[in-house]
């Protein structure tokens, strides 16, 4: 159970830096237009935003590595929750693609995280 859901959480990692490279690097680039649909014009005055939305993407990634890293259920849970929000958030008001790009992965990392220590918490609990 611990390593599916580390598995997952480095799958969220690795997505959340591909967002932060997408949107501070490539927004104003064809490979962002073509993802984003949007025309030249568009990602031209919209660029500044995206390189600071992929900002926070990268926030939340090294957050999880945090989490990872020190074994903190509580730091994974956290940053967790942040996608999942902002992932929901993203779908309804920006485009619906989100909720299953970014917060259904974290959900489905959450959910495993929790599981995770719920099953190590009873291996090591003593019997009755």
């Amino acid at each position: 159970m611990k390593k599916i859901a580390t598995t997952l959480v480095c799958l969220v990692v690795v997505t959340h830096f591909g967002f932060l490279v997408l949107e501070m690097f490539f927004w104003d680039h064809p490979v962002g237009r073509g993802i984003f649909s949007m025309s030249p014009e568009e990602s031209a005055s919209s660029a500044v935003l995206a390189m600071n939305q992929g900002l926070y993407n990268g926030f939340l990634a090294v957050g999880l590595i945090w989490g990872l890293w020190s074994g903190r259920l509580d730091v994974k849970v956290f940053f967790l929750a942040c996608i999942i929000v902002a992932g929901v958030f993203g779908g309804l008001t920006a485009k619906l693609t989100i909720i299953f790009s970014q917060a259904l992965p974290a959900l489905l990392a959450l959910v495993f995280v929790w599981l995770s220590a719920y099953n190590a918490k009873q291996s090591t609990s003593p019997q009755s």
